[in-house]
Parts: C-alpha cells; sequence; structure tokens
C-alpha cells in the first residue's frame, strides 16, 4: 500500500481554489489537481506492508491526540524547484499544529528525514509550460483531523481512498468526519 498522512481542506475552500488553478489551463505542461484531492501532506510514506497498518493507525491516532486543532492559512503561491523549471506550483500552508504533526509522526514513525514544506499543491508540470503570475489567497481553515490516506497511481492520476481519520485533540467533530460539510468519500 502507498500511504501518506495529509490534513484535507473543506470543500468550500477546495473549491475556492478551483480558480486559481484555473490559471495553468491554457498551458498543456500543466495538470491542475481535481479539487477534492488538494491537501497538505504531512509525511510521505511509500509502498508500506499491510502487515503494518496497526501501527501507522496507532502513531496517527496518538499525535493526532497530543496536537490541538488549530488554524490553516493558505497564502501565497509558489515552486518546487523554486529556481529553473518547476515540475509543482503550490499554496503555501502555515499553522501552529502543521510542524508538531509532522515532527511527531516522524518521530512516531522513526522516520530521519526532517525535511517539511508546509504546503498543498495546485498543479504538476507534465511538460514544457510557462510558470503563472503569484497568486495570494489568504484563505483559513481549521484542521480538526489528521488523515491516513492510500494513494493508488493510475494512468488517469493518483487514487486516494481515506484508511482512517484521527481527530486532533479538542476536535469538535467525532472520528471519521470530514472536515467542514459531510464526509470525503472513500475515493478521491
Amino acid at each position: 500500500m502507498r500511504l501518506f498522512y495529509a490534513l484535507f481542506p473543506p470543500r468550500e475552500v477546495q473549491e475556492a481554489l478551483r480558480p486559481v488553478q484555473e490559471r495553468v489551463k491554457p498551458f498543456r505542461g500543466w495538470k491542475p489537481v481535481e479539487p477534492r484531492q488538494l491537501h497538505i501532506t504531512l509525511l510521505f510514506l511509500g509502498e508500506q506492508p499491510e502487515a503494518r497498518l496497526a501501527e501507522l493507525r496507532q502513531a496517527g491516532q496518538e499525535v493526532a491526540a497530543q496536537v490541538p486543532a488549530f488554524e490553516v492559512t493558505l497564502g501565497g503561491t509558489g515552486y518546487f524547484p523554486p529556481t529553473g523549471s518547476p515540475r509543482v506550483w503550490f499554496i503555501k500552508a502555515a499553522g501552529a499544529g502543521l510542524e508538531p504533526l509532522a515532527q511527531g509522526l516522524r518521530q512516531a514513525l522513526g522516520v530521519q528525514d526532517d525535511r517539511f514544506h508546509p504546503h498543498l499543491t495546485l498543479a504538476r508540470k507534465k511538460g514544457p509550460a510557462p510558470r503563472v503570475g503569484p497568486v495570494v489567497m489568504n484563505l483559513r481553515f481549521v484542521a480538526q483531523h489528521v488523515y491516513l490516506v492510500e494513494s493508488k497511481l493510475d494512468p488517469s492520476g493518483s487514487k486516494y481512498r481515506i484508511v482512517e481519520a484521527f481527530a486532533l485533540n479538542g476536535s469538535e467533530y467525532g472520528q471519521g468526519e470530514a472536515e467542514g460539510s459531510g464526509r470525503h468519500p472513500k475515493d478521491h
């Protein structure tokens, strides 16, 4: 299973980002991420054996329980890499709980890589295409859950399935409820 931990913004935030993503549509080299798949990756795990799911669930639950629900701000856009030909166009994310969640998950699972650049990928570049101008959004939402997500690679793009949701400390919603309105579908 190809797995990662992530935060998903509520549907209204995902939809608010759609007009920003439209800016890359005139260029064939850019492929916007489906709005319902927009997320902030906290820790990418890659291929993991199913036998490890219990450990991954326990780590997610324990780390989420230590971090209070917090506000996330989606600010301005940027590129990875920042110079040369970019492969990813993203919007920067900031929030008091982002680093504690990412660091807590790394520590709980013994991951040595300490790189964490909180962002939400808006589009990926699959071929030659120009950069688009900067955009500042200043969108905000309250993160209340961490999600363990399975990613399946498909010729049409990655498909996501939420394996489990872990409520942050003080979250007003029960486990398994998605941010904002309604639940996330099993498959994105």
